[in-house]
């Protein structure tokens, strides 16, 4: 008997594969995780904020454009390696995308970036404005200048004749809509972030114009050129701009003028003669890209003239840094003194009574620090973290009575009170009141008045109560642009360029008028003479009559 055959088992159909025209699990749950990140982070900005201090506009714009790549490269590679879509198709959409990249970035480039860390393009090639202009030449003839005159309406320093960012007078109108600001004159200049100074109806800048850096003196009332001095020199960042950052100080007829590559120059007031100059980077041995590697943004402190000595960071190489260098004003850039060991931010030495002793205050890179007056020799210092190529400091220390110093900054620092205090011949620094909430100042300064603080936190104008640190409001978003501080008002000179008036009022925001004043990015502080705004950015100067 035979035994029978077993059927043949037939095969098992092929397994066909669903189509794939949505993405799969790993690539929806990246994609759907980088969206949802961006939506929450944006709405729920200002809580998650208060835990994180660091978390501002700018953190917040830069982490989203990662993840939005993030979720945009996802999505491509899995349409072109995973996806069902037509091979043609597919192809096609591989060589598009990064071609349609390649040819955007052969036509465009980013030539500047805002505080808020968003960049603006342009086509590339395309010359800069500072290129287009010429020489500073003279325009006002057989004018006698005289910068050795002072008259109450000087404005001869960067943020004013306290260097404090506020004003007594004169007295604003109350509002602009019935009586608007009147321009008197409107003209182009040269890069950079410089402002103005005034003494006796003329005001001084520095400005970049091609390769060459510039100090220049203008006619108040008109706006005409009536000198410039010039020197070979260039400073050009993608995110801090270009030229010269600092503003001149005016004493005694001269001009004291710190360039972006660390030239100081003293000139005559008078006819812009050059009287001398000193090389800080090449007293310290450094060549420019090294020296900007310290220091990304370039030189920013404006020079403190006082006591016949004009003071200035100095900086120097990692480790073998000092704080400040003084020099003679009058003897031909006879040294001083230098003082300190820390490496340079971009805030400027100011004069203070501390202890009932005269002395320089400075922030440096991470340290705020007093020092002898006569002999630069440091005193007393506190922290004060900071990094002057990443998160850097550029706010002024504001000096509020014999022991108490107020501190603010960004990038999640905030606002901090500190004593200062002599006991013996020994000092003594003690943290008050810290809130890393308040008064974030990324490039700006704040003003005093009364016994409240105003400062752009973050791009908003805020009032914070000095003894506590607590704000008592938070309103209006201007970027991150200047303020200065009149009467009892705040002139406040936005990052686009618009011009408003607030009220110094502690308990609610009333803005008392507004206009554009300015196009572009405006990062330059203001300068006030008499009732005449002078105000400039990286292209353009004007100046406003204030009702």
């Amino acid at each position: 008997m035979t035994e029978a055959k077993p059927k043949p088992v037939p095969p098992a159909p092929p397994r066909i594969k669903p189509p794939r025209y949505f993405p799969g699990k790993v690539a929806s749950f990246i994609i759907v995780a980088c969206l949802l990140t961006i939506v929450v982070t944006r709405v729920f900005q200002e809580v998650i904020a208060r835990r994180m201090p660091m978390f501002d506009d700018a953190f917040l714009n830069l982490s989203t454009i990662i993840l939005g790549f993030i979720a945009s490269l996802t999505f491509f590679l899995w349409f072109v390696i995973r996806s069902s879509y037509p091979g043609l198709v597919r192809l096609l959409t591989f060589l598009a995308v990064p071609a349609s990249i390649v040819i955007f970035l052969s036509f465009f480039e980013i030539v500047e970036v805002t505080g808020n860390m968003l960049p603006t393009w342009a086509p590339r090639g395309a010359k800069k404005a500072d290129s287009t202009l010429g020489k500073v030449t003279a325009a006002v003839q057989e004018t006698k200048l005289d910068l050795a005159t002072t008259t109450p309406d000087d404005f001869p320093q960067f943020l004013g004749p306290n260097r404090n960012n506020y004003l007594p007078g004169p007295k604003l109108a109350d509002d602009w809509k019935a009586t608007p600001p009147k321009e008197i004159w409107r003209q182009k200049i040269g890069a950079g972030w410089s402002a103005f100074s005034v003494v006796n109806g003329y005001a001084v800048t520095m400005e970049q114009r091609g390769d060459d850096e510039w100090v220049t003196c203008y006619e108040v009332a008109t706006g005409k050129p009536v000198w410039g001095h010039t020197i070979p020199a260039r400073h050009e960042n993608v995110l801090g701009g270009i030229g010269p950052r600092s503003t001149p100080t005016i004493h005694n007829g001269k001009v004291y003028a710190l360039g972006a590559t660390g030239v100081l120059r003293c000139l005559d007031g008078a006819t812009g003669k050059l009287l001398w100059k000193d090389d800080l980077l090449k007293r310290y041995g450094l060549e420019q890209i090294p020296a900007e590697e310290i220091v990304m943004w370039g030189r920013a402190n404006s020079p403190l003239v006082v006591d016949n000595l004009v003071i200035v960071p100095a900086g120097g190489p990692v480790g073998k840094s000092k704080s400040l260098i003084a020099f003679r004003a009058d003897s031909a850039k006879e040294v001083a003194w230098e003082g300190g060991n820390r490496q340079i931010s971009y805030a400027s030495a100011s004069i203070a009574t501390l202890g009932g002793v005269r002395q320089i205050v400075i922030v440096n890179e991470d340290t705020v620090t007093g020092h002898d007056l006569k002999t630069g020799q440091e005193l007393w210092s506190h922290e004060w973290p900071g990094k002057s190529n990443g998160p850097a400091s550029s706010s002024q220390p504001h000096v509020l009575n014999d022991n108490t110093i107020l501190l603010s900054k960004g990038y999640g620092s905030g606002a901090e009170l500190i004593s200062v205090k002599l006991a013996g011949d020994k000092w003594q620094v003690e943290s008050q009141e810290q809130n890393q909430r308040v008064l974030k100042t990324k490039y700006t300064n704040i003003t005093i008045i009364g016994q409240h603080a105003y400062g752009l936190s973050d791009g908003v104008l805020e009032c914070v109560e000095v003894a506590t640190l607590q704000p008592t409001w938070k309103r209006g978003r201007f970027g991150h642009g200047q303020i200065l501080g009149v009467g009892d008002k705040i002139l406040v000179l936005g990052e686009a360029g618009e011009l408003a008036l607030v009220a110094a009022d502690p308990d609610t925001y009333r803005e008392l008028g507004k206009i554009q004043a300015l196009h572009g990015r405006t990062w330059n502080n203001l300068c006030l003479t008499g009732k005449l705004l002078l105000i400039r950015n990286s292209e353009e100067a004007a100046c406003y009559e204030l009702p």
